[in-house]
């Protein structure tokens, strides 16, 4: 016949088996940890040594003088190909231009550099969002579903002026914008 254990020998038992458990989720939670920093190590130096190739570079010391970042050239336009884009330009302490006019309902893209520090804008309460590093140009497209003027702040400390730096954003029925586009090369807030 066998014997009943005694709970001694259960309680050793279950922290035996309690043990064993611990052991086993330290051994998971380390492998996953360690996973994840091998990952974190290879991305970083893959990405050092070969950056992506999406990124566009561009520079600074010629931005105003030639190229697609020239004065006549901000602000917002219809491209040949029917595409609305707008260029623009950060600096210490404000955006050119000063104004941008888009249409409502229609994809636009968003093409900026900056001239001197990393600046970022946020128009209102939309998705459009991006920060304005000197020498790289920021890309994105993004469609406003309604009418309505916002403002555009810088959203990254750029020095004593940044908390005045800010542009106007106008959204107009797109019927109303494209009238425009026909009359005018760019676009821009003021009346005329």
């Amino acid at each position: 016949m066998t014997e009943p254990h005694s709970s001694t020998d259960l309680h050793h038992a279950s922290e035996v088996v309690a043990v064993a458990a611990e052991r086993r989720w330290v051994y998971i939670v380390v492998a996953i940890i360690a996973l994840l920093l091998a990952m974190m190590i290879f991305t970083g130096l893959h990405w050092a040594a070969m950056p992506p190739s999406r990124v566009e570079t561009i520079d600074i010391k010629t931005l105003h003088l030639k190229g697609e970042f020239v004065e006549s050239n901000l602000g917002t336009a219809v491209e040949k190909d029917g595409r609305v884009v707008v260029r623009l330009i950060g600096q210490q302490y404000s955006f050119a231009p000063q104004c941008i006019v888009v249409p409502a309902g229609v994809p636009v893209t968003f093409r900026g550099t900056s001239t001197d520090a990393i600046h970022g804008f946020v128009v209102g309460r939309t998705n459009a969002n991006t920060m304005l590093i000197p020498g790289f140009i920021s890309t994105f497209t993004t469609t406003f579903p309604k009418a309505g003027e916002q403002l555009m702040p810088c959203h990254e400390y750029c020095g004593t002026g940044h908390e005045a730096m800010w542009a106007k954003f106008q959204v107009i029925p797109s019927e109303e914008f494209f009238a425009k586009a026909k009359a005018a090369e760019r676009l821009s807030c003021v009346p005329g």
